[in-house]
């Protein structure tokens, strides 16, 4: 009677179809490990880009309700079976709707990790291979953990399962229907790697963090619970909390300029006296809302600033990249993006922002002129002369740059090529 019942219970959640209206399905317990928004519970949102052969798989990370996507994709082999690429946290929905396309295209037979350096990714990898055993599972050269660098089965890699991706992209099992290209950044106490990924046969291009693009409208992910959205579309603490079409693009775009400037020169931030004072006043105070604790004033100017960094939709490199990473290898990085643009795609989906960018070899590589002395004038997506990001946004990066220097944390930016 009781293998009866539990045989029963396994085949109702068999059955279940996804994605689901359970709480306890969107349970991630393991969050303690990397402590980001939304904690132990993380909804998951799929997305068919490419009929019956690419689909996204969006959650959600963040702090102080400056959350963003992070984005899985799974890939259909031409043999059947899937390739994945960054997984995300493997909830009890997340592996539903990804079985529901095992039970159609069969096994999950590759997972990559495109990245070292990016702890978002890394953390997943582990308990998502172990919820397909049969994967073989590939990472990005030069991995590292901090404070200690411990072993990748340490970290939960399976050890018999788990190897290197070769820097030679003929010598992987799927190598007939991908091509890929690795850029390793030796940082002194670290690296930085990203691999970008082609499918050949749909013309897609995967990417990491190199690139991203910002969508006008919040991503799907971020309307299942739009309180984020309203949090940060107040322009100071005493404005109510009104959940309208126009809060919630308002909020997301100030998100993305919290996100990708961390201190955009539209925002002022103001004292700690006059933020307990606006605190006491506020007309929500709960824990949710932190209290009332809002510190921050938004200028007139910051739609301004957005719609210059956002470009009509153009593909970028995010500005911490721009002033603190790349620029420490600027000759390596444009001739990993000379390989990358070699190839034929059509669209580009990266790990965060915008699920789905149209764009062509040469617009990625145009994202990259930053690093050039003399670059060739581009045009954006409205056909116009595409405007580089504000210097006075760049500042608070800048400034970081500087004193990471100063302290010997990070080594000055090499001269551009």
């Amino acid at each position: 009677m009781n293998s009866q019942g539990s045989k029963s219970r396994i085949e109702l959640q068999e059955q279940r179809m996804y994605p689901s209206t359970e709480p306890k399905d969107w349970s991630w317990p393991f969050w303690p490990a990397v402590p980001l928004y939304p904690y132990g519970r993380r909804r998951t949102l799929r997305k068919e880009i490419v009929k019956d052969t690419i689909w996204t798989f969006d959650q959600l990370h963040g702090i102080l309700y400056t959350i963003v996507p992070i984005r899985m994709t799974i890939v259909k082999l031409a043999a059947g079976g899937l390739l994945v690429y960054a997984p995300v946290a493997p909830t009890a929905e997340c592996v539903g709707l990804v079985n529901e396309l095992v039970a159609k295209h069969g096994e999950v037979k590759y997972i990559l990790l495109p990245t070292s350096s990016g702890l978002e990714h890394k953390v997943f990898v582990g308990p998502f291979s172990r919820r397909f055993p049969q994967a073989q599972v590939f990472v990005a050269p030069h991995q590292w953990s901090f404070p200690f660098n411990l072993p990748l089965s340490w970290l939960g890699f399976p050890q018999k399962r788990t190897q290197e991706l070769p820097e030679n992209s003929s010598l992987v099992p799927f190598a007939d229907e991908f091509d890929y290209a690795i850029l390793d950044i030796n940082l002194g106490r670290g690296s930085f790697a990203e691999v970008a990924v082609l499918h050949k046969r749909s013309r897609t291009l995967l990417v990491t963090d190199s690139i991203i693009s910002v969508p006008e409208d919040p991503p799907q992910i971020l309307q299942l619970d739009p309180y984020p959205l309203l949090f940060h579309a107040r322009d100071n603490a005493l404005e109510a909390m009104e959940d309208n079409e126009d809060n919630r693009r308002k909020g997301w775009q100030r998100i993305s300029l919290f996100a990708l400037y961390f201190r955009p020169s539209a925002l002022e931030v103001t004292s700690m006296g006059q933020m307990f004072r606006d605190a006491f006043k506020a007309q929500e105070r709960s824990l949710q809302s932190y209290f009332g604790l809002f510190p921050f004033r938004w200028q007139q100017t910051w739609k301004q600033t957005f719609d210059a960094l956002r470009g009509q939709g153009r593909p970028f490199v995010a500005p911490i990249l721009q002033i603190l990473i790349l620029p420490q290898a600027p000759r390596q990085v444009l001739n990993w993006a000379d390989r990358v643009a070699s190839w034929d795609f059509q669209q580009i989906i990266p790990c965060h922002f915008d699920s789905q960018i149209l764009a062509n070899p040469h617009q990625f590589r145009q994202a990259f002129a930053f690093l050039e002395k003399n670059p060739s004038v581009s045009k954006d997506f409205s056909g116009t002369e595409s405007q580089p990001l504000f210097e006075e946004d760049l500042r608070f990066i800048q400034e970081l740059e500087a004193g990471l220097v100063k302290r010997g944390i990070a080594t000055p930016a090499k001269e551009k090529v």
